[in-house]
């Protein structure tokens, strides 16, 4: 097995131009930042309008040391797709094409081409930064806005639908690799990118963005929200690797282990303002429930692979 990335043993090569249009502790730049370390230069990027447009900058300012497509807001995937196709009739074969939309970009208007794609066998890589609502365009609601949260177009009582599963829905295509990660533990992102460059055909990435102006907090709390999440088990880490589902890092931690309650997590957002201890509860239940099944699932995995297992 690989050894874990460190703070002392990344890439020391800055990828992204120091000073960019991000707000304040918006998680996209931390995440980005370390992504990009990972991809190396021979990366091309391609992007919708989103967020990371405006962190990028506009022509003929940039924040990025690489190249980069931007595309309509519906075509990502097949814009990747395209760029691939233009690299191959060039006779290259090593340069890395990374996709990078937000949760509306991929779980709604982008969703089409990347199912596509992914039907497909694109060989690309397709980075979803959920930070879960239309943040560039005033936080409305996208398929990704968590049930209950208050958005410019969910005003009162919140959201009222579920969110919605991109994960899980992308990994039913039979892609190789499948991804989740959080802003908040971005050596977890890194060292799945590294393994992500190994492999061939189409591989997806949820990254967990906290966003201090569309969820309502300080902007110094990013990085601590961001680990609530994953803490109180309502985010998980995890890979679904050739098929073969399994927790990661701080999540892996959590089996066998004490969850901070979700309410902690709820509480420090003005998004979630809007419910009530009984709906608290309803989450916290579901939660619970989550996370009982999957420790019966990793101890029937343990039973089968023996005691030594992972």
């Amino acid at each position: 097995m690989a050894s874990k990335t460190t703070v002392l043993t990344l890439p020391e090569d800055e990828l992204v131009h120091p000073g960019n249009r991000a707000c304040a502790g918006c998680g996209l730049s931390i995440a980005y930042r370390i992504a990009l370390k990972a991809l190396g230069r021979d990366t091309i990027l391609v992007v919708p309008p989103s967020c990371l447009t405006v962190l990028q900058g506009l022509y003929p300012i940039a924040a990025t040391q690489l190249p980069c497509l931007n595309v309509t807001f519906a075509s990502t995937a097949a814009g990747a797709t395209g760029v691939l196709g233009a690299l191959r009739a060039l006779g290259n074969t090593s340069t890395t094409v990374a996709a990078w939309a937000g949760d509306g970009g991929t779980s709604d208007i982008g969703i089409q081409a990347l199912s596509g794609a992914c039907e497909r066998g694109e060989d690309f890589i397709f980075f979803c930064y959920d930070n879960e609502a239309y943040m560039n365009t005033g936080v409305q609601r996208s398929g990704t806005t968590p049930q209950g949260a208050i958005t410019t177009t969910t005003p009162f009582s919140g959201k009222r639908q579920q969110k919605k599963d991109v994960p899980s829905i992308i990994a039913a295509h039979g892609i190789g690799y499948v991804a989740t990660a959080s802003a908040s533990y971005p050596l977890d992102l890194f060292d799945k990118i590294k393994k992500a460059k190994t492999m061939s055909g189409p591989r997806y990435f949820h990254i967990h963005i906290p966003c201090p102006a569309g969820w309502g907090f300080e902007p110094r709390y990013a990085v601590k929200l961001g680990r609530m999440a994953v803490e109180s088990g309502l985010f998980d880490l995890y890979e679904i690797e050739n098929g073969k589902w399994r927790l990661t890092g701080a999540s892996r931690k959590l089996i066998g282990g004490k969850r901070r309650p979700v309410k902690d997590y709820l509480e420090t957002q003005s998004r979630f303002k809007g419910l009530s201890e009984k709906r608290i509860d309803k989450i916290q239940k579901e939660i619970d429930a989550k996370w009982d099944g999957y420790e019966q699932a990793m101890g029937a995995q343990k039973d089968i692979a023996g005691p030594d297992a992972e």
